[in-house]
């Protein structure tokens, strides 16, 4: 009788907090470091769902071991909807395919409250390299060892994509890493590094200018960001992915928080101007409704831990 009433007493309290939430600042984690696309997107979430709720929410970086540490950090933070993350296919994805001990597990310990937004990669090369993805297979076949694809750091998605992809392709290609992207960009303007795989946002406007070859994008449908490149999957390469985004509580946080949560994240992703500087960006919108969205995580945990594993992709 006591264990019974100390779960109603719980179950009690629970709702009352729940009636009262928000009643203070809600911290949102960016497991990245500030100024990047993962942090930019995050602030603007922010300030889109404070307008629409009674606490403000406010922006911490926490970085470190490739957004492990701020990613644990929520998992093991108390779940009362006052401390959310900013999740994506890189800390919820590819570090469960690629790290073998990581201290958080991706469906048990979080609470997606909606997905945000989703991005594609192009597939880019040398402007003097052939033309399209047909002749450079060729050319790349008949310099086997030879040829370079780069990179912003072991496990992330440019080497990850990249190095599928290259596999796909039959290819004999050397990867090159780097610490960050722009940094590929600027060797293979030099013409030191022969292809990359990386967010079309943040080649498109080297492709338009001519100083990169854009061969294809690895989403669905083509891009009207780069009008006339097609598809992988155009191309006759069976890959397709996006680069995606989600707010994320902690597991066990009370349904009516977790409701409210994505009532709001709902409401951010209809705002005009919110799915306006998506698209600038090269993006869309990415709506998933709530019966859905365990299920869409699984799915895609599996898709690429498979993937990882059948390419025999390596961080170490």
């Amino acid at each position: 009788m006591r264990h019974i009433l100390a779960i109603i007493a719980c179950l009690f309290v629970a709702s009352v907090r729940a009636q009262d939430y928000p009643a203070r600042p809600i911290r949102l984690i960016v497991p990245i470091g500030p100024g990047g696309g993962t942090d930019i997107l995050g602030r603007h979430m922010a300030q889109k769902m404070s307008e629409r709720m009674r606490a403000s929410l406010v922006v911490e970086n926490r970085p470190g071991a490739g957004s492990i540490i701020g990613t644990d950090y929520v998992a093991k933070s108390p779940p009362d909807g006052y401390t959310l993350l900013v999740g994506g296919i890189f800390n919820m994805v590819m570090n469960k395919a690629l790290v073998k001990e990581l201290p958080y597990e991706p469906t048990r310990d979080f609470t997606p409250l909606g997905y945000i937004s989703a991005y594609p990669f192009a597939l880019v090369a040398r402007a003097d390299l052939p033309p399209d993805l047909a002749g450079f297979v060729q050319y790349a076949k008949e310099r086997p060892g030879k040829l370079t694809y780069g990179s912003a750091g072991l496990g992330t998605l440019q080497h990850v994509w990249g190095t599928i992809l290259v596999s796909m392709l039959g290819l004999d290609m050397v990867h090159v890493p780097f610490k960050a992207a722009p940094a590929v960009h600027q060797e293979m303007l030099a013409g030191r590094i022969d292809l990359m795989m990386d967010n079309l946002s943040a080649v498109k406007h080297h492709v338009r200018a001519g100083r990169l070859k854009a061969y294809a994008v690895s989403s669905a449908a083509r891009s009207p960001q780069l009008e006339g490149v097609p598809t992988l999957k155009e191309s006759g390469v069976d890959f397709e992915g996006e680069s995606w985004f989600a707010l994320f509580a902690p597991a066990a946080t009370p349904a009516p928080i977790v409701s409210q949560l994505r009532s709001v994240v709902a409401e951010v992703l209809r705002d005009p101007d919110f799915a306006a500087r998506v698209d600038k960006d090269g993006g869309r919108v990415l709506a998933v409704a709530p019966a859905d969205q365990v299920k869409f995580l699984q799915s895609e945990v599996d898709r690429w831990s498979g993937l990882v594993t059948r390419y025999g992709v390596r961080v170490d």
